[in-house]
């Protein structure tokens, strides 16, 4: 299983961030992952509708192309768009928020950024310290600090400041109740250090290394009886899927992946920091010739 999931972080990770890649953007059947919390994202970028009495909540828009079939999911659930109030993002990468625009114009949402990444969200990208990416900026309504709540209709969301995939990249946490039990929800931001990333003199974010050892800190820190992500690869969601209503409990409930998850990115992310340092020490060595 390890395998399987590091293969497939590969592959996500893989292609610049920068495009378009319509392979992200094949539409899948909606489904309910547990209470009031539902999938409505596309094939690899995970979408999530949290319904109240008061209101709906969205957390990522994803691709401006994603907006459709995401709206697609929501009205096949029962749902109207029109009836989200609120839009979230885990962070500011094209796959998860370049939709934000299209998806308050046509909602009326108010949308709500982690302080970090305010700035790639109103300008489109622009000012992304690896990929300056290009797509419609739009004005936040609420600026997030670390530990901030959102709430509507009793739903509560945590906002958790996980940096260092973005400067605001935004872990979010939620209780739900089913059959009489309490779930600690996680929804992972991003851990992964992307290709080209660097850990080391990084004069675009100086504090990458430390902003990615504060978020394994965090992850670490939460309670988790259901493990989400921004992607469905984090979580194995193709193979849970496949188990779903076969009789053997939720199998979204899955405290055990969700710290075996987090563990292997720490360690992908320290043997990626100890190569960068080793190799900037070595550009650096006196010459012995």
């Amino acid at each position: 299983m390890l395998l399987r999931l590091l293969a497939a972080l590969c592959a996500v990770s893989a292609p610049l961030l920068c495009d378009f890649q319509p392979q992200w953007n094949r539409p899948i059947a909606p489904y309910r992952v547990i209470a009031n919390l539902y999938y409505v994202g596309t094939n690899y970028l995970a979408s999530f509708l949290i319904t109240t009495p008061e209101g709906d909540i969205l957390i990522n828009p994803d691709y401006e192309q994603s907006v459709p079939v995401i709206r697609r999911s929501v009205e096949k659930l029962g749902f109207r768009f029109s009836d989200i109030k609120i839009i979230l993002i885990s962070h500011a990468h094209d796959d998860h928020a370049a939709g934000c625009a299209l998806a308050k114009k046509w909602s009326g949402a108010k949308l709500m950024v982690m302080e970090g990444d305010v700035a790639e969200v109103e300008s489109g990208g622009a000012h992304d310290f690896q990929y300056h990416q290009h797509w419609a900026p739009v004005t936040v309504d609420r600026v997030l600090k670390d530990s901030d709540k959102v709430i509507l209709g009793g739903v509560t969301l945590v906002a958790h400041l996980t940096p260092g995939h973005t400067r605001g990249c935004t872990t979010w946490t939620t209780q739900v109740q089913e059959n009489g039990r309490l779930y600690h929800v996680v929804i992972v931001g991003s851990p992964n250090v992307n290709p080209g990333y660097k850990l080391t003199g990084n004069k675009e974010y100086p504090e990458i290394a430390a902003d990615y050892e504060k978020t394994f800190r965090v992850l670490a820190s939460l309670p988790c009886d259901v493990f989400l992500g921004a992607h469905g690869i984090y979580y194995d969601m193709d193979a849970k899927l496949k188990q779903l209503g076969t009789g053997g409990g939720n199998p979204f409930v899955d405290p055990e992946g969700y710290r075996a998850y987090v563990a292997e990115r720490e360690r992908a992310f320290q043997t990626e920091l100890e190569a960068q340092q080793h190799a900037s020490s070595a550009r650096h060595a006196p010459d012995a010739s």
